[in-house]
């Protein structure tokens, strides 16, 4: 029960920062948005229809499409996220005879910043809104592209048509808060604690490998390679360590082997043991394994 209530907490949540986005950031320096509700906008500017109702409405056609290729826990949350989103997106409609920021790149910043955080907060729980977050989890199932990728390529296209209804100047607004919020989105969605991997290739492996371990208590791995041109193996060490073990890392490698070759990159979404999961979780599985087997 916790874990639903948790879930539509956060769809609840996310819809309500993007609402707020609209109502207070965008719809005053007549900014644009993409997908369904974007639509919603044009029609609002146009002929000044609610944008959560219309919003809604249009949405109904892509429920079929939910429920033809997700799954349908899948459709009820993006209908009710749809329902909620377009809900508070008109009982909130008020904020927007007020202006809050004048200046319009502040404006577009800040609501670009409130849609990415709101977006991630549906997206960790796999909820929706609607619209084109409908087709984004679509491509994600079949292509592995992610959701917020292919709602930045669609909104791009919308976008262009934009621009011959309401002039440049808005539409090149519009595509900066896209791009903020598709790079919040994403960092949300990694984590903001970013971990880094090494490959260390090196004549001293056991050495550097005791060290890492009981200086920097990471556990190392010993992986097999061999010289393309030389033919000789050697031992590679793969280790990730967290942001502030960097340092700690470069110290051991060059106080055993200064010559030694070294990769070191970003790693996101790291977990297991010593990372996510405590030693006791581990050994409470295979306890459990063995039962099972015995």
């Amino acid at each position: 029960m916790q874990k639903y209530i948790y879930k539509y907490a956060m769809i609840t949540g996310g819809c309500a920062v993007i609402a707020l986005a609209i109502n207070c950031f965008y719809l005053q320096q007549h900014f644009l948005n993409g997908g369904i509700s974007g639509l919603a906008m044009i029609l609002y500017y146009l002929l000044g229809w609610p944008i959560g109702t219309v919003s809604f409405i249009l949405n109904l056609p892509l429920f079929y499409f939910a429920y033809r290729y997700l799954s349908k826990t899948f459709l009820i949350d993006t209908i009710f996220g749809t329902a909620v989103f377009s809900l508070i997106l008109d009982l909130t409609a008020f904020l927007a005879d007020k202006t809050y920021v004048k200046d319009p790149l502040l404006s577009c910043i800040a609501g670009g910043v409130m849609f990415g955080v709101g977006s991630a907060m549906m997206y960790k729980v796999d909820g929706s809104s609607g619209g084109t977050d409908i087709i984004g989890f679509i491509v994600y199932k079949y292509y592995s592209i992610s959701v917020s990728t292919t709602e930045f390529i669609i909104n791009g296209v919308i976008m262009t048509f934009c621009a011959f209804l309401f002039g440049l100047e808005p539409v090149l607004y519009s595509m900066i808060i896209f791009y903020l919020s598709f790079r919040l989105t994403n960092v949300l969605m990694d984590g903001f604690d970013y971990k880094k991997n090494f490959m260390i290739i090196t004549n001293q492996p056991e050495q550097i490998a005791d060290a890492i371990m009981t200086e920097v208590g990471r556990g190392v791995t010993f992986l097999n390679g061999e010289g393309a041109y030389t033919h000789q193996s050697r031992k590679v060490l793969f280790v990730v360590v967290k942001l502030t073990q960097v340092n700690k890392i470069e110290h051991i490698i060059k106080q055993f082997d200064p010559d030694a070759f070294v990769i070191m990159q970003d790693a996101a979404n790291v977990f297991g043991r010593g990372f996510t999961l405590p030693d006791k979780v581990i050994d409470a599985a295979k306890e459990e394994k063995n039962k099972l087997l015995y």
